[in-house]
C-alpha cells in the first residue's frame, strides 16, 4: 500500500461495520453443504471444485465425490484415471485441478496422498497447508479458515470489488490485503470470510443488488452514495442514471451532511427538477424515504405541515 494505512479507508466505527455484515450473513445466506462441515478434506474438495465452476453445479459433484471417496485415505488409494474421469463427467473444468486432490508421483504425493501418509492429519495453518503439493495460497487459507477457524482474511475478486466500492480502497493488491486484514475480527476467519464472500456473491456482484439483497454496508458505502459502481472487474459504469438506486444514494449522501432535512429541503438535493406538487415531488420523495426507512437506513418524523427525514443512528 503506497504510503497509506488501512485506517485511511475504513469508517470510523469499524465494529459497527463488522457487526452489520456478520448479522446479515447469519440471518440469511445461501446454503451450501460445505458450509455445514469443518472437515478439512471435505472443504478442500469444495475449494478445488469451486475454482471457475458455478457453485450450483459444484453441490451435486461434491456430494457424489465424497460418496465415492469419503476420506482422504480413500482418495489416496484411488486410480488417477478414475479421479480425472469423475472430473470430466461432472463438467468441473480443467482436469489438472483434479490432480490437486489425487495421488501424484511416488517421490512426492499430491494433496490426498501426502495427508494420507501423515495418518490423514491436515496442517491447520495457511502456511502448513500450502506445503501440500498442489495447494496454493488461496486454497490453503480457505481450508485454514473454514476447517480450523485459523485463516487470514480472504482476498479474491469478489472481496476486492466490495472493498473498492464500499471504502474506496485503491486497485492495489497490497492495499486490498491490508484493509481486508484490518476489517476481519481476530479469531473469526470462518464466519467473516464466508460473510464477506457472500456479500460479493449476492449483493455486490458486477451488477449490484444493493437494495434487493439488503446490503448491510449501504450506510457506509461510497458507491451506494455516488451511484458509481465501477470496480476493478467492472471497467464501465452500469446504467444507473436516474434510477431509484441513484436517488436513494443521493438521499443518504444529503443526510450525512445535515442532521435532518424536511422533504422540501431534501428534494432539490436529490433531483434538480424537484417541485413539491410535481411528478418528482413530496409524494415521490416520501415514498423513496419510506423505502429507506423500511431498510433501517433513515427515520421519518411527521411534523406540522412537513415530514422530516434523518439518518438512523
Amino acid at each position: 500500500m503506497a504510503d497509506a494505512e488501512p485506517a485511511e479507508y475504513l469508517p470510523g466505527d469499524v465494529e459497527a461495520v463488522r457487526e452489520a455484515l456478520v448479522a446479515w450473513y447469519e440471518d440469511d445466506h445461501r446454503e451450501f453443504p460445505w458450509r455445514r462441515t469443518d472437515d478439512p478434506y471435505e472443504i478442500l474438495v469444495s475449494e478445488v471444485m469451486s475454482q471457475q465452476t458455478q457453485l450450483g453445479r459444484v453441490v451435486e459433484a461434491w456430494e457424489a465425490f465424497l460418496d465415492r471417496w469419503p476420506t482422504v485415505e480413500d482418495l489416496a488409494a484411488a486410480d488417477r484415471a478414475d479421479v480425472v474421469g469423475f472430473w470430466t463427467d461432472h463438467r468441473l473444468g480443467y482436469n489438472n485441478r483434479a490432480k490437486y486432490l489425487e495421488v501424484g508421483p511416488p517421490d512426492r504425493p499430491r494433496g490426498g496422498g501426502e495427508t494420507a501418509e501423515a495418518d490423514g492429519e491436515f496442517p491447520q495453518t495457511p502456511d502448513g497447508l500450502e506445503e501440500l503439493m498442489g495447494v496454493g495460497p488461496y486454497t490453503a487459507n480457505a481450508v485454514a479458515s473454514f476447517a480450523f477457524n485459523d485463516g487470514d482474511a480472504v482476498v479474491d475478486t469478489n472481496v476486492k470489488r466490495v472493498l473498492y466500492r464500499a471504502f474506496d480502497v485503491p486497485d492495489d493488491d497490497a492495499a486490498f490485503e491490508a484493509v481486508a486484514a484490518a476489517l476481519m475480527p481476530e479469531g473469526e476467519s470462518r464466519v467473516w470470510n464466508n460473510a464477506i464472500m457472500e456479500l460479493g456473491g449476492v449483493a455486490c456482484e458486477q451488477s449490484p443488488k444493493c437494495d434487493s439483497a439488503g446490503c448491510p454496508w449501504r450506510e457506509w458505502c461510497s458507491a451506494y452514495e455516488s451511484g458509481d459502481f465501477t470496480a476493478p472487474d467492472v471497467p464501465t459504469q452500469p446504467e444507473f442514471e436516474g434510477s431509484r438506486r441513484q436517488m436513494r444514494g443521493r438521499v443518504v449522501r444529503a443526510l450525512k451532511e445535515d442532521d435532518e432535512l424536511a422533504l422540501d429541503d431534501l428534494g432539490p438535493r436529490v433531483r434538480v427538477d424537484y417541485t413539491p406538487d410535481g411528478e418528482y415531488g413530496r409524494d415521490w420523495l416520501r415514498g423513496l424515504a419510506a423505502d429507506l426507512a423500511d431498510d433501517g437506513l433513515v427515520e421519518l418524523e411527521e411534523r406540522t405541515e412537513t415530514t422530516v427525514v434523518r439518518l438512523r443512528r
